[in-house]
């Protein structure tokens, strides 16, 4: 089989063991080629339990700047012999497996369309190291600098970002600069000592790395981090969490970037409360207080989390109470695949609590958006005085990903709503804490202590009339329920609008996606155009759903609806809010755990139009 040739354009994957210490070693590898000017989309695909299961790291090369999942992979680093069978599986024909040669493996365990590169990791550990722990440490920047070789990758990149890595601790420096050139040397100046590379020659190896200036001013970071700083940015000052994979990372981060940032440069005194609470139904509580209060507060959960979180969501959804949620989604129900990326919380969150409940839901698509819209989310509770959603997921939260740099505009002011003073409420301005005055559905509100005995100090999750009083009456519990879709409608105009692309020549398909599908997305639309699907598509970025979504499906014959569940949920949404007919609205359904891939999207909606099939390199391995 002849080798795969590619220059910045593959995917490699590592197999490894959780708890080895291979992560590192293959961010390293990601961000050399990054600092080469090649774009990279990493994703680390790791077990729920501490050590010992298996674990991958996926690195998708892509000069053209695609971010999303390709689907297949071009070159394997098997290092996990638990996983051996299924990840030689999962390489291309004509594609690249590296392997520990240091025991000899039968035949069987080979493909005959692959070509193998085998480097005795173990073996020359063990003869550089004594110590277990370093052999298994060092073994993993080894085949880095084996892979340096055989890619072509600028080897002072990789010594510089050990050199930022290990700053201040030289010996580790040393010894993980010794490791990498022992990798290097195997492949590009084997030693008597060693055995040869491998039946292949390597001079066929056809994957290179090439320095470009793809990257330009893009930043690199994780969704989490993101969407922490931004709250920080949008005046956060409470966060009540209960740690729950993938969340944890982002309440991590806001106690970072607050300790940089919001601590009092005279006294040293914290201008921020950060609370680990007991479980997530105090830590909501919390925040509820806190947004009662008029602080703004947040709090960062997953699914589980929501779940138990309900009750609490109710109330403030029906007390008007700013609340902001930041949910990093991952796979269920239950427990589910802790570890996993998944879109399957829309339902739970858009209409959390018992009763008729309808929440604002916000869907980032990268980390500049998971910045921004966390910062957002901010304003728009407290104008619309209500819980707030920001629903992002594992794959956007926890893998770092090019994208814009954040913006912010220094004389941006916090919208806080309607809130009235103590000198309107001094000079007798009617206050009634549950009235619409102006026909957007929103009330007045005040701070309790804002007055001594005007303005609102309590509240309850109960019925009552325009002025708070608790009513039973059917007109006052109407009153309000109406009001609040009322305001529902109002934050139609407030939150992020949907993205519109049109395809390239007239068409009666359209596509519907939104949040973690946009990169493997972008990337299908390309190649459904180029074999002959044409298709318009709308990035939904937000609900309540604007208005301009429903006119999208009006105009076209059938929509897919991609997402990241089982159930459709977005589709069932667009079904309940807009009465659209089901069969207009066709689902592209992915829920693996693993995140979505452009040649997913592209097989599936060209088998759903009867298209002609895709070229054999866009099929799906």
């Amino acid at each position: 089989m002849k080798p795969i040739a590619a220059c910045n354009d593959f995917v490699v994957k590592f197999a490894n063991v959780n708890g080895s210490g291979s992560a590192s070693a293959n961010e390293l590898f990601a961000k050399a080629i990054l600092r080469m000017g090649v774009p990279v989309s990493p994703r680390n695909i790791f077990p729920s339990n501490i050590q010992g299961l298996p674990t991958w790291y996926e690195v998708r090369v892509s000069g053209n700047g695609w971010l999303g999942r390709r689907g297949g992979v071009d070159l394997m680093v098997a290092m996990n012999p638990q996983t051996w069978d299924a990840d030689v599986k999962e390489i291309e024909p004509g594609g690249y497996l590296v392997h520990d040669s240091t025991r000899a493996l039968p035949k069987s365990k080979f493909r005959d369309d692959i070509h193998v590169i085998g480097v005795p990791l173990t073996e020359i550990c063990n003869r550089a190291w004594t110590d277990p722990r370093q052999r298994q440490l060092f073994k993993n920047i080894m085949y880095v600098g084996a892979l340096s070789v055989l890619l072509d990758i600028d080897v002072a990149i990789i010594e510089r970002l050990l050199g930022e890595q290990y700053k201040g601790k030289e010996k580790l420096l040393d010894a993980n600069k010794h490791a990498l050139h022992l990798g290097r040397d195997y492949i590009g100046n084997p030693s008597a000592d060693d055995r040869p590379c491998a039946s292949f020659d390597t001079a066929q190896f056809g994957l290179r790395v090439k320095h470009a200036d793809g990257v330009g001013e893009r930043i690199f970071v994780d969704g989490n981090s993101a969407a922490a700083l931004g709250c920080v940015y949008g005046g956060a000052t409470v966060c009540a969490w209960y740690p729950i994979t993938p969340s944890s990372s982002l309440a991590e981060a806001f106690q970072k970037y607050c300790m940089k940032y919001r601590v009092d440069a005279e006294t040293g005194a914290n201008r921020f409360a950060i609370v680990q609470a007991e479980d997530e139904i105090a830590s909501i509580g919390m925040v509820v207080g806190a947004g009662w209060n008029g602080a703004r507060a947040f709090t960062a959960t997953s699914g589980p989390g929501v779940s138990l979180m309900t009750e609490f969501i109710g109330l403030a959804y029906f007390a008007e109470i700013p609340v902001t949620i930041v949910d990093v989604q991952r796979g269920g129900p239950s427990t589910g695949m802790p570890t996993r990326t998944q879109q399957a919380d829309l339902l739970a969150c858009a209409y959390a609590s018992h009763g008729d409940t309808k929440h604002v839901l916000l869907f980032p698509c990268d980390p500049n958006e998971c910045f921004a819209f966390s910062a957002d989310a901010l304003d728009l509770a407290d104008r619309l005085q209500t819980p707030v959603f920001v629903m992002t997921d594992l794959d956007i939260g926890m893998n770092q990903r090019l994208c814009a740099p954040f913006d912010w505009d220094d004389a941006r002011a916090y919208d806080r709503g309607k809130v009235m003073s103590a000198a309107e409420l001094e000079a007798g301005k009617d206050f009634g804490r549950y009235k619409d005055v102006d026909g957007d559905g929103i009330p007045y509100r005040t701070y309790p202590g804002t007055h001594p005995d005007k303005g609102a100090y309590f509240t309850r999750g109960t019925s009552r009339d325009p002025y708070a009083r608790y009513s039973e009456r059917g007109p006052d519990y109407v009153y309000n329920m109406e009001r609040l879709l009322k305001k529902f409608e109002t934050a139609k105009a407030l939150v992020p609008q949907p993205l519109l692309r049109k395809a390239t020549q007239p068409t009666t398909l359209g596509a519907i996606h939104f949040g973690s599908t946009a990169p493997a997305m972008d990337e299908a639309i390309v190649a459904l155009e180029r074999n002959g699907v044409h298709l318009d598509t709308l990035r939904v970025r937000a609900f309540p759903f604007a208005d301009a979504v429903a006119e999208f499906v009006a105009a076209h014959e059938r929509v897919f609806v991609v997402e990241q569940n089982r159930d459709a949920q977005l589709r069932s949404m667009l079904v309940n809010e807009f009465g659209i007919d089901p069969a207009r609205l066709v689902p592209v359904l992915h829920y693996d755990g693993t995140p979505i891939t452009a040649r997913f999207i592209t097989r599936t909606i060209e088998q759903q139009v009867g298209a002609q099939q895709p070229r054999e390199a866009d099929k799906v391995a």
